[in-house]
């Protein structure tokens, strides 16, 4: 009787300190917003944190504004200053879930899961639905996605002036590594 209330015991409290959530904060996200004939208009963010919950697919990012590097200082300026605002608005945030997420059916091969959530950037929230490919590498897991946004959606004013030398439909590409 013993030996049956310790086993019980034991994998009672090995089960509540099991990992249920892989956390990262390494990952890139890269954005395009150029059109054609006009100067690119691309920045890249890697200071970004991310929480993957292994048991319900849960799936939360948060990027700081500020780190989006451009190749030139002054669209970084215009960026932060005038059109994210980023001294108001600091940071942009996903909310969401991988739909049908199961760790152990992932592998060195990616595998694609439905992603759907909140994202919010310029102080507006609107819903993502996208693909994410899943898949292992060493002891971590890349989660990569790609979806667009509408800048005209999270309230972003671009001056006439500018319009036609940013695109209306910004690409964002994602790669995360959580652990």
């Amino acid at each position: 009787m013993k030996k049956i209330i310790s086993i019980l015991l034991f994998l009672l409290v090995h089960n509540s300190f099991a990992q249920k959530e892989m956390t990262t904060a390494n990952g890139v996200i890269h954005f395009e917003a150029s059109v054609p004939l006009y100067e690119e208009v691309t920045a890249t963010n890697k200071t970004i944190s991310s929480k993957l919950n292994i048991v319900t697919g849960a799936l939360t990012s948060v990027v700081p504004m500020k780190e989006f590097r451009f190749k030139l200082s002054l669209m970084e300026e215009h960026f932060n200053e005038k059109y994210l605002e980023t001294d108001h608005y600091p940071q942009a945030t996903f909310k969401g879930k991988i739909e049908g997420f199961n760790l152990n059916i992932i592998d060195s091969n990616p595998k694609e899961f439905k992603l759907k959530g909140e994202l919010k950037i310029h102080g507006k929230i609107k819903k993502i639905y996208t693909i994410v490919a899943l898949k292992k590498i060493e002891n971590k897991l890349e989660i990569v996605s790609n979806f667009n946004v509408n800048i005209k959606d999270y309230n972003i004013k671009i001056p006439e002036i500018l319009s036609m030398k940013i695109a209306e439909t910004v690409t964002i590409r994602t790669v995360f590594w959580v652990q």
